[in-house]
């Protein structure tokens, strides 16, 4: 994959089906943060959804861990859409 491909490829994590099925949210997490490092993808799209907030909470706790931290640029929350986050990767 060349540098552009990797800079417009994006990584969507629907967190919807992850909580429904009961695996955990963590692991998923982390799963796709890595392949996004692995692969040099600059974007993950995180949609925790609207509901009360609380998963969308429990994802931002997640990333600001230190480790996490350390693999990406910033996270946007998307203005025009609650239930998204958006995790910018620089490469």
């Amino acid at each position: 994959m060349d540098k552009f491909t990797s800079q417009m490829a994006k990584i969507k994590l629907d967190l919807h089906d992850i909580f429904n099925k009961g695996r955990s949210i963590e692991e998923e997490l982390s799963r796709v943060m890595r392949e996004a490092v692995d692969k040099k993808i600059a974007l993950v799209e995180i949609m925790p959804g609207k509901g009360s907030g609380q998963l969308k909470k429990h994802v931002l706790r997640f990333l600001q861990d230190k480790e996490m931290k350390k693999l990406y640029h910033r996270v946007e929350k998307d203005s025009k859409n609650f239930g998204r986050i958006f995790v910018h990767f620089r490469f």
